[in-house]
C-alpha cells in the first residue's frame, strides 16, 4: 500500500517555510533543491523539518490545505517551535 505525505520544507538560505504533499517524499525534496519547482526555486535550499504519513491521497492533501490556513499556519507554528 502507498503512503502519501504532507510535509513541511525550511530554506537554508533564509528559513522560509514550504508546504507541501507527494507521494515520493524523497524525490520531491531532491527536486525542490535542483531548482526544478519555480515556487520553491528562489528559496532553494530546503531541508525537511516535519512530515506525516497518510493512506490515501485525499487525506494528505486535506491536511496540506488545513496547514495553509492562517489558524494552520499558527499550529505548524507552534508544533515546531523548538525547530524554528
Amino acid at each position: 500500500m502507498p503512503f502519501y505525505y504532507f510535509y513541511v520544507l525550511r530554506s537554508l538560505k533564509n528559513k522560509k517555510l514550504y508546504l507541501g504533499s507527494t507521494k515520493d517524499l524523497k524525490k520531491r525534496l531532491e527536486s525542490h533543491n535542483s531548482l526544478q519547482n519555480i515556487a520553491t526555486k528562489p528559496n532553494a535550499p530546503y531541508e525537511l523539518i516535519f512530515y506525516s504519513g497518510f493512506n490515501n491521497q485525499k487525506d494528505a492533501l486535506e491536511c496540506e490545505s488545513y496547514f495553509k490556513t492562517t489558524s494552520g499556519w499558527r499550529r505548524i507554528k507552534q508544533m515546531l517551535k523548538n525547530t524554528l
